[in-house]
Formats: C-alpha cells, sequence, structure tokens
C-alpha cells in the first residue's frame, strides 16, 4: 500500500512539473479565471441601468408632466426626445434611437380627475426581447407609483389589493450575485476538463506514453496520478473566482466555506472523471481539445446558469441530469447566497459521486486495455 502511494505522489509530481513549468502554461491556468470573472460579472449582466426613451405628450397637462418627470427623475430612463407626431414613433424604434416610447392621450388628465382610467401607452423595440420586457417592467413600476400617489393625494379610493415584493437571498436583484457564484463551477470545469483531457494525449504526442509500459505503475495509480493535479489545480482556480466575488463585487457569503469546498470537490472529481475518459480515447492533444470544447458547450448551455432548467424541453432536462455542471452551479449558488448546509446538497452531491465513479472507473479499463 504504502510503495502503491509513493507511485501515484511520484507521477502527481511529474503530471504538476509537466504542468508549471512552462511561464505561458501557468499564466493561463491562473490569470483567465480571474480575468473571465471579471468580464461576467461587468458584461453579462440582465440589469438594466440606461434606457432611452421618447414621449409623445399629447396632454401637456401638469399630470402628464409629473408622470414624465417620475421617470426623468428615475435614474435609470433617460429622455432622448419629445415628439409632436405620432409618426415619429415609427421613426424612433425603427433607428433603434430610443428603447421606449411613453405616449400619453389627450385626455389624460381629465379621465384621472373624473376617476376614469387613463391610459398610457408604453411602445417597445421587442428585438431584443429580455431587455424590452425588462424596460417595461421598469416603466410599468414608475407608473404604478405615480397612481398610488395621485389616488392617495386626491382622495380617490386605494385599489382592493396591492402587491409588495420582496427578493430573498438577492434584494436588489444584480444579475452578478447570481452570475458569479454560478461561475465558480463554469470556469473551473472549461479549465479542469481541458487540462485533464490533454494530459494522457499530451504522453503520446510527445512519445513517453510508451514509457509507462515500462513502469511498475498499474492502471488505476497512473489514473490517480494523473487526476490529483488536475484536482488541486481546479480548487485553486476555483478559489481565486471565489476571492473575485469576495473581495472585488463584495458578495455576501452567506452559507459555509467547508461545505462550498465539499461540494466543488465532488464537482472537480467528476469533471476530471469526464476529462480522463476523453483522453483515454484521445490519441492527439488536438483530438483532446476537439472533444473537451464539444463538451463545454452543451454542458454550459445546459447547467442552468443562464437558462431557468424548468424552462427547456423536458428531453433536454433529462439530459442535465447526467451534466455535473449543473450539480456545480446549484451548489455554488445555494451555499453562496442561501447558506445551505451539506445535508440539504445532497440531492446534488451523489450524482456528482456516481459520475466520478462511472468515468474514473471507465477510464482506468480503457488504459488498462492499451497497455494491454
Amino acid at each position: 500500500m504504502l510503495e502503491s502511494l509513493l507511485r501515484i505522489l511520484t507521477l502527481a509530481r511529474k503530471e504538476m512539473l509537466a504542468v508549471f513549468k512552462d511561464r505561458r502554461a501557468r499564466n493561463s491556468l491562473i490569470l483567465p479565471p480571474i480575468i473571465q470573472s471579471l468580464i461576467f460579472g461587468y458584461a453579462a449582466t440582465y440589469d438594466l441601468n440606461h434606457v432611452p426613451y421618447a414621449v409623445l405628450d399629447q396632454d401637456g397637462s401638469a399630470a402628464s408632466r409629473d408622470l414624465i418627470a417620475r421617470f426623468d427623475g428615475s435614474g435609470i430612463f433617460e429622455r432622448v426626445a419629445d415628439l409632436h407626431r405620432e409618426s415619429d414613433v415609427r421613426t424612433f424604434i425603427d433607428q433603434r434611437r430610443a428603447l421606449l416610447v411613453i405616449q400619453i392621450g389627450s385626455d389624460f388628465e381629465r379621465n384621472l380627475e373624473s376617476g376614469m382610467p387613463a391610459n398610457v401607452q408604453v411602445i417597445a423595440d421587442g428585438r431584443d426581447s429580455n431587455t424590452a420586457g425588462t424596460a417595461t417592467a421598469y416603466a410599468g413600476s414608475v407608473i404604478d407609483s405615480f397612481n398610488a400617489d395621485w389616488r392617495s393625494s386626491h382622495g380617490q379610493p386605494s385599489p382592493p389589493v396591492s402587491v409588495v415584493e420582496r427578493a430573498w437571498y438577492n434584494p436588489n436583484l444584480e444579475t452578478r450575485w447570481d452570475m458569479i457564484p454560478g461561475m465558480i463551477g463554469t470556469l473551473t470545469l472549461l479549465q479542469t476538463l481541458l487540462l485533464t483531457a490533454m494530459s494522457v494525449a499530451r504522453e503520446r504526442e510527445q512519445g513517453t506514453f510508451d514509457q509507462l509500459l515500462v513502469t511498475p505503475f498499474r492502471p488505476y495509480e497512473i489514473m490517480v496520478g494523473k487526476a490529483l493535479p488536475c484536482m488541486f489545480i481546479g480548487m485553486i482556480q476555483a478559489t481565486g473566482v471565489l476571492l473575485v466575488a469576495q473581495l472585488w463585487f463584495h458578495i455576501p457569503f452567506a452559507g459555509s466555506f467547508a461545505t462550498l469546498y465539499a461540494g466543488m470537490l465532488c464537482f472537480v472529481l467528476a469533471s476530471v472523471g469526464m476529462g480522463l475518459l476523453v483522453s483515454a480515447f484521445s490519441y492527439t492533444m488536438q483530438q483532446a481539445m476537439l472533444y473537451s470544447f464539444l463538451m463545454i458547450m452543451p454542458f454550459s448551455m445546459l447547467s442552468g446558469l443562464t437558462t431557468p432548467l424548468g424552462n427547456m424541453p423536458l428531453a433536454l432536462q433529462y439530459f442535465t441530469l447526467v451534466n455535473p455542471l449543473r450539480y456545480a452551479v446549484d451548489i455554488a449558488q445555494r451555499v453562496y447566497l442561501e447558506g445551505t448546509g451539506f445535508i440539504q446538497l445532497m440531492p446534488d452531491i451523489w450524482p456528482l459521486a456516481i459520475m466520478a465513479a462511472v468515468t474514473l472507473s471507465a477510464a482506468s479499463w480503457i488504459f488498462h486495455n492499451r497497455l494491454q
């Protein structure tokens, strides 16, 4: 047992030296996760901080000016034009000069004072449906606020039902609070899978694979020796993304670091198993890279990070059950934002354990047959 452990540690040391002896390889393992975390934190957001809009005020009353002033003072909406004809609405939308056009009818104030419905038309550029939907929702909140204040100041009865919204775990509904914790698993998978997939392929391409045939290493020892450095590097990369979330974006951490690292260790083990399985089938580093990228894209799209799993077709939902990134994203977000404990994470932990056991066993079996 001791001799087997020493052989594994020797092979792991050799793999670490092969990875870190090249300065460019060191930089590619440490810097990209940090840079990508910063880019995603700022660029990959569904929040709207600037909405250009135009106004077609056909009433010109004090009430309509008050409503427009609320848009201008919101800090989100920027009035780019005051329109005078309905034909101008199409021009501003078609030319993307405004995301929204607020059209106020000529009887707006008169209907308000008489207690009748006063309609406000919000015309949105629907070519980007997500942005248009968010902007329309912001406009609706401004109009609802105006409506409530008008009823209160003019002695009109309040609506019988009012909705009070409260967001748990992300009070300000900032996209990066949801995105950055999920990126812990995504960026770790990207680097770990690629690095592991090329480990055995690199041996074949450099001509050192045949030397393994005359060594006392057993197949499982080779697999463990190649898996340990990749797991170590994967955990370092996960830590780098975590530090960006903590120190740069200041996203509050609600859970336990021990629970988070335990869940990420299971995920890294499953990712390394898949990488070794790819490496066992690959004869060159080019093949290993190609197979890795073919896996990374569907894994990322079907992880639930950008699109809720429940919105996907049922067939794709079944496919996500064998996607390790799905469970990693869930673990990171629940521990980071909700403070979930390890016991509550078992529905995510045991599938990762099964994936790791199956892929590592399959990679070891394939490697053993090729050694024979």
